[in-house]
């Protein structure tokens, strides 16, 4: 017996023409705030001028999406932010003077250690000869 297993579980049901559930909700929510703006206000200039932030907001919830998530969850995190407690910390640090190359060469002064970087005698020579002659080049000029 074969089951018919759910392919898109998390993509939400068109309801509304190509809107979700959400989506209508927040347009129709945005449309009755702009009616009841208009039937309220007296002065219709006034009224146009306070519809577009609603318009302007209803339109970003019903649509905009910023990394792939809702535009309602931005809004949820922002007052999650504000409202909640803050906890700043600090510790100051003492900063160390960082010395130059320069000065450290001559801390070391003229002392060259030639690393071991094998177990094989032969590596061990073939660099100890290679860092001679570049270290010897390098007092002649």
């Amino acid at each position: 017996m074969r089951y018919q297993v759910p392919q898109f579980i998390e993509v939400e049901d068109k309801i509304f023409g190509q809107l979700t559930l959400k989506q209508f909700i927040y347009l129709a929510g945005g449309i009755g705030m702009c009616a009841f703006l208009y039937v309220f206000i007296s002065i219709k200039f006034l009224a146009i001028i306070l519809m577009l932030p609603v318009v302007a907001f209803a339109l970003s919830l019903t649509f905009i999406k910023v990394n792939g998530k809702p535009f309602i969850d931005f809004i949820e995190s922002g007052f999650y932010y504000l409202l909640g407690s803050k906890l700043y910390t600090w510790k100051k640090s003492e900063k160390k003077p960082v010395s130059t190359p320069v000065e450290e060469a001559k801390k070391i002064g003229n002392i060259l250690q030639v690393p071991k970087l094998s177990e094989s005698k032969l590596k061990d020579l073939t660099w100890s000869l290679d860092i001679k002659e570049s270290f010897n080049s390098q007092e002649k000029k």
